[in-house]
C-alpha cells in the first residue's frame, strides 16, 4: 500500500471527538479507528491536519497550513534537528521562483525576528541522511492555518508548535501524504 493511500485512509478512518465548534483547528485528542505505534508524526496534505501518535488508537491532532499545490512535501523523512526561535534564510528555489517576495530577504532573519517565517519553532525534516529543506516549524500567521498557500513547509501556530516541539525528539519518523 503506497504511504499516500495509507495516511489518506488514516484521515478517513479518524473517529475524533466533536472539534471546537468555533475552531476546527485547535489541537485535541482523537481516537483513530486503528493503532499506530507512539511518536510518529503523519501530515494529511489534503486535510490539513498532523497527526503525533500516542500509541494504541490515540493521537494529537494539529490544524496546520501547507505548501501550495505542487509545493509540499510529500513521503517520508525523520527530524534531524529541533530549533527554537530558528534563524531563517530563503532558499534559493525561493528567491527563484518569487524574487519579490524572497529577493529582499536572501541574506536571512535572525530567530525571534517578527517577519521571520518560522515562527516559535522549527523541526528539519532529513531523507536519507540529506536535509529536504522542507520543516515543520510555527508561523506568524495564525489564520492561514487549514490552507495550502506557503512555499513547502508544514506550519502550525507558534503555541501547538511548542507543544509539539516538546513531545518529539531527534529521530522522529515524519510521513506526508
Amino acid at each position: 500500500m503506497k504511504r499516500r493511500h495509507f495516511l489518506a485512509g488514516v484521515g478517513a478512518a479518524m473517529l475524533s471527538t466533536p472539534a471546537i465548534a468555533s475552531n476546527i483547528w485547535q489541537r485535541h485528542l482523537v481516537t483513530m479507528a486503528r493503532p499506530l505505534a507512539a511518536g510518529q508524526i503523519h501530515v494529511d496534505t489534503d486535510q490539513r491536519f498532523l497527526y503525533l501518535t500516542l500509541g494504541g488508537h490515540q493521537a494529537l491532532r494539529y490544524g496546520v497550513s501547507v505548501g501550495a499545490e505542487g509545493r509540499q512535501f510529500y513521503g517520508t523523512a525523520v527530524i534531524a534537528r529541533k530549533a527554537i526561535k530558528p534563524s531563517w534564510v530563503p532558499t534559493r528555489n525561493m528567491i527563484r521562483m518569487e524574487p519579490s517576495v524572497y529577493g529582499p530577504f536572501a541574506g536571512g532573519l535572525p530567530g525571534g525576528h517578527p517577519h521571520n517565517p518560522l515562527g516559535a519553532a522549527a523541526l528539519y525534516l532529513h531523507r536519507n541522511g540529506r536535509d529536504t529543506l522542507y520543516r515543520i516549524h510555527g508561523t506568524q500567521q495564525p489564520d492561514r492555518i487549514g490552507q495550502a498557500f506557503s512555499s513547502g513547509c508544514v506550519r502550525l501556530a507558534n503555541a501547538d508548535m511548542l507543544d509539539l516541539y516538546a513531545r518529539v525528539s531527534v529521530g522522529t519518523v515524519v510521513q506526508a501524504t
